[in-house]
């Protein structure tokens, strides 16, 4: 019989896929397969818990051990948005870890919840899960907008994520993710200004050891150059 694993990030997406997934093929050989990366918004573990209670389906976790930021200090490489070597120690190699000894890429299917708009990580995705068989249900009809997920959950009497009514697009890594934005890096700042400056710290430190590296980057008058949080703080308190 064919296992189905949902790589259950604790995103709306991946909850939405997960919704689908049962819907079609039933719950007794249903996956929900969470890698923790220790450092997510604590309603994150409560929203996964309530999820996989509704479902009916207990909750795998996996986890290398690590945060982020050890990680970077490990491989002595800061992430950013282009490389984050984060997402593969802590999310893919664990992952990839449970499936190589819990599912026969013959008899089981790997499910990711990025949707209709982010089709063109597809490709690449297919490619880093071989040779298992993946798909893509918030990628194919009825398509959804992430605020018609999010209302899918609370008509099961699911309350989402707090980080999306805190005006967050994501929920991962508490709102630090390195693959954010300068936007979402500000909105941390007015948000969870203790996350923040944790990040901050920890950059720093970072700093101190490789050079002139940083999360972020400015681009100005054609030259791109490292933009520090400590100077992305400065500049919004200071404006």
């Amino acid at each position: 019989m064919t296992r189905h694993v949902v790589q259950f990030s604790g995103g709306i997406g991946s909850w939405a896929a997960a919704q689908r997934v049962a819907a079609e093929y039933g719950t007794d050989r249903l996956t929900l397969l969470f890698a923790d990366t220790h450092v997510e918004d604590e309603d994150l573990y409560r929203f996964n818990r309530d999820a996989a209670d509704q479902l009916g389906v207990d909750l795998t976790v996996v986890s290398d051990g690590r945060t982020p930021f050890e990680v970077f200090r490990d491989v002595r490489f800061l992430g950013n948005a282009r490389i984050a070597p984060c997402s593969y120690w802590l999310k893919q190699k664990p992952c990839r870890d449970w499936l190589t000894t819990h599912a026969d890429p013959q008899t089981a299917i790997v499910y990711i919840g990025i949707d209709w708009s982010e089709t063109h990580r597809i490709p690449g995705i297919r490619r880093g899960w071989s040779p298992w068989q993946v798909r893509f249900p918030m990628a194919e009809p009825p398509f959804l907008t992430k605020d018609q997920m999010l209302d899918a959950a609370r008509a099961l009497g699911i309350e989402p994520p707090r980080l999306y009514a805190e005006g967050y697009r994501h929920n991962n890594c508490g709102g630090s993710c390195v693959r954010a934005g300068q936007r979402q890096w500000l909105h941390q700042l007015r948000t969870h200004p203790d996350r923040f400056l944790h990040a901050e710290h920890e950059e720093n430190r970072l700093r101190a050891e490789l050079g002139d590296v940083a999360i972020l980057k400015q681009r100005r008058s054609g030259v791109t150059r490292p933009l520090p949080l400590a100077e992305l703080r400065r500049r919004a308190q200071a404006a």
